[in-house]
């Protein structure tokens, strides 16, 4: 059995926001994204997959179709496949967000 603790999973780059990938199988994968302030995954769209997205430190701007929302820790919302999705960190703070996607789009 694997067990994890979330804490291990703060990788953060200045670069871009980084995703730090926890469980993956052919079926979905679970990461943790890390955002500096002012990074940002940009709105895209998974035709097949629905994604999940739960905060677990700091806040940022929720994108899922049109509707945008900022949640903090303990929130979370969901993109199902085919809605444009993406997040930014609008905060002067780290982001860290719990991500689920299935089925793997790999």
């Amino acid at each position: 059995m694997k067990v994890v603790s979330l804490s291990d999973y703060q990788q953060f780059s200045v670069e871009k926001m980084k995703k730090n990938n926890i469980f993956q199988t052919e079926r979905f994968f679970c990461d943790v994204y890390c955002f500096e302030p002012g990074q940002e995954q940009k709105g895209h769209i998974h035709g097949e997959q629905d994604k999940v997205y739960l905060v677990l430190e700091g806040q940022g701007t929720f994108q899922v179709g049109t509707e945008k929302q900022v949640l903090g820790v303990g929130q979370g919302t969901m993109a199902p496949a085919g809605e444009e999705h993406g997040v930014k960190n609008h905060s002067g703070q780290r982001l860290r967000v719990l991500v689920f996607v299935a089925p793997n789009p790999s």
